[in-house]
């Protein structure tokens, strides 16, 4: 990160403090997440999984899983896979149990809170890891990426996405005024914490995107890193593998 970016002016560590906001806006967090992203959240997740799908991995790791919007995508797509999701928000978990309590999918797929830079993991576990929009909340992203390699099979992958800054007239200026001023507004009207909107555009700013990502995901020791633009760059799909 170019510099550690926190939702609240308070001397709190960035990790209480992520907790925190997602217990704060957890109920409305889904709701959100389709308004302010115009519902392309969705496809962005859609392009991760038909990636991951081609590893044939029999468990995945969801990790800063939220209310598990990707695990229960994930668990449609391939039926043969598990689930583990972890997230450092307990009421984030506690709204993904309750999706999938009724679901056809609640046997392969399992919840727990649980953080990402110490994992209670055993290494070489997982045949597969996956990220969306929670790298920029890890409090060491280097420790954080480096754990989520541990844990994982030889050879396997993990997939990250993380929102980027898009660098084509005109989608960079709507990007910056959606971003900077549109979204906080609808996050402060609809949320119970406004402050995490604002937060949302401040981390954004702050992540090393494209090239530079890349290079601190081979720093953490994995090899065949590459990355994937999506939507004129408003979002990038990382791959490497351990």
């Amino acid at each position: 990160m170019k510099k550690v970016v926190k939702p609240y002016e308070s001397s709190a560590s960035k990790k209480e403090q992520i907790r925190t906001m997602f217990d704060n806006v957890a109920g409305r967090y889904d709701f959100l997440n389709r308004l302010l992203s115009l519902g392309v959240d969705i496809t962005w997740r859609k392009r991760l999984i038909r990636e991951m799908k081609a590893y044939q991995p029999n468990h995945i790791l969801d990790m800063a899983t939220g209310t598990a919007d990707l695990a229960i995508m994930a668990a449609r797509s391939l039926p043969q896979t598990r689930i583990t999701g972890i997230d450092l928000s307990p009421n984030m978990i506690e709204y993904g149990l309750k999706k999938i309590e009724n679901k056809d999918i609640k046997q392969r797929i399992e919840l727990i809170v649980g953080d990402s830079e110490k994992m209670n993991i055993e290494d070489d576990h997982f045949d597969g890891a996956m990220v969306a929009f929670g790298v920029r909340n890890f409090e060491n992203l280097t420790k954080g990426l480096m754990e989520l390699h541990r844990v994982l099979k030889p050879g396997k992958p993990l997939m990250v996405l993380e929102f980027s800054k898009p660098t084509i007239f005109p989608v960079k200026q709507l990007f910056n005024v959606y971003f900077r001023y549109i979204l906080p507004a609808i996050g402060k009207l609809f949320s119970k914490d406004p402050k995490a909107y604002t937060y949302l555009y401040e981390s954004v700013q702050a992540f090393p995107e494209y090239d530079d990502f890349q290079a601190i995901m081979e720093e953490a020791g994995f090899k065949r890193c590459r990355w994937h633009a999506l939507t004129f760059g408003i979002c990038s799909l990382y791959i490497g593998e351990k």
